[in-house]
């Protein structure tokens, strides 16, 4: 509940938050959420609060590791994934890009018609879609429709909260403050 009221849905233009929400959601994927709420504050341990300056240079000797820490999910791919997805953010940061201006452009724009709909559960969006194919174009592992659906909705890219929940205006209030950034790949869809 607590996740649901002050995080989930709640506008995120941080690239460390950015980036530790999409390792979160790749080990997450096949998993239930509570799953990896339980165990967030050992992965931000293990994975150095996931600064993808240490993340990146972790060794096989880290991976074998943290595969045995009873503490996080003990996946040696999605382990290996974070480590080469921070490369890949670092390779960004090297040519200027920032996770934020990649990422945002395939938000919804805040004032978008209200969803979900009444009994729509969607599983991915062609936003989410175009931004999987985004970041695997940039060799991203781990980042599939379905959950770079999911890192949208809890990021504040989508506003997902039902129509009737409590919580659902002000996040779009908090939406309606972000700077978005522009389409530039054309692989959005607005």
């Amino acid at each position: 509940m607590n996740y649901h009221d002050t995080e989930w849905g709640r506008p995120v233009v941080d690239d460390l938050q950015l980036f530790e929400k999409i390792c979160l959601e790749g080990f997450q994927s096949g998993l239930s959420w509570i799953t990896i709420l339980r165990k967030r504050e050992k992965f931000r341990e293990l994975f150095c609060n996931f600064n993808p300056d240490v993340v990146a240079q972790f060794s096989i000797r880290e991976v074998d590791a943290l595969v045995l820490d009873p503490g996080i999910i003990r996946h040696r791919g999605k382990i290996v994934a974070t480590i080469h997805n921070a490369q890949r953010l670092l390779e960004m940061k090297a040519t200027g890009e920032t996770l934020r201006d990649v990422v945002w452009q395939y938000a919804d724009p805040p004032g978008d018609p209200e969803r979900p709909h009444m009994g729509e559960v969607l599983a991915q969006t062609p936003q989410s879609l175009a931004l999987s194919k985004e970041l695997k174009k940039r060799g991203w592992k781990f980042v599939g429709p379905t959950t770079m659906y999911a890192f949208m909705q809890s990021m504040g890219l989508v506003n997902d909260h039902a129509t009737t929940c409590y919580v659902r205006a002000e996040c779009e209030r908090q939406r309606a403050t972000v700077h978005f950034p522009p389409t530039t790949r054309g692989g959005a869809v607005r």
